[in-house]
Order: structure tokens, then sequence, then C-alpha cells
């Protein structure tokens, strides 16, 4: 059983959200780097990118597949997180914490999954 933390907000394509204020951290939840296994690989946007909701963004690699990352808003990217692009395995060891990807201002919002509601998604 995956962790789902209650606080955040989900997308169908497994990322997860926290937003403050207009910036938003943005990661893949535990149920897709369990998926992944070890992830070796981290493609994520440059800082000034315009990232349009649903579209991808970026990649994970891991020993046995490549996942693809999706940009969950609209808005542009303030922050990547350089330290999993340097230690990629951060993501499996810690996805909510230290192995967030990037941040965002946003823009927009589409409408996004409550924690029960990606829980029922992924079948827990």
């Amino acid at each position: 059983m995956s962790a789902v933390p209650a606080d955040l907000q989900y997308t169908a394509e497994h990322e997860w959200v926290r937003l403050e204020g207009d910036v938003a951290t943005v990661g893949i939840t535990q149920y897709a780097a369990d998926a992944l296994g070890d992830v070796v690989y981290v493609d994520l946007p440059k800082v000034g990118a315009a990232l349009a909701a649903g579209s991808i963004v970026g990649e994970v690699e891991s020993t046995k597949s490549v996942g693809e990352l999706y940009a969950p808003l609209d808005g542009e990217v303030v922050e990547a997180n350089s330290a999993v692009v340097d230690a990629p395995e951060t993501i499996n060891s810690d996805p909510y914490g230290e192995g967030w990807l990037v941040k965002v201002r946003v823009s927009s919002t589409p409408a996004l999954l409550s924690a029960d509601e990606y829980r029922a998604l992924i079948g827990e």
C-alpha cells in the first residue's frame, strides 16, 4: 500500500501538487515511484519554462522503464530540484519530501484529485 498524504492534490498521471499561495511544488507519487522501481535518471524542465497542464515536461527513468512527467497545471517553472537530478534515487526514498521535482508559479489550475479520489484511482 502506497502512502497518499491527505494534504496534497493529485493527477491521474501520478503527480502530486502542494499549492502554497501561487507556487505549486510538484513531484511524483510513491505509487508511481514504486511502479517505476529504482530511479536512475531525471530530466526536468528548466527554470523559466512555461508549462501547460497535461503536456509532457520531462521524464523519470528507472532500471526497468521510462516514465513521462506531465505538467499538472499551467504556469512557469521557478525552481527545479537539482538535488534529484544529482541523486535520482531520492524520488524512491522520499517522493513527498526531498524528492520533489519542480516549483511552478501557477497561472491556472485544472481540477486535481483529492487524496481519497487518488486512492480510489490506484485501487487502495
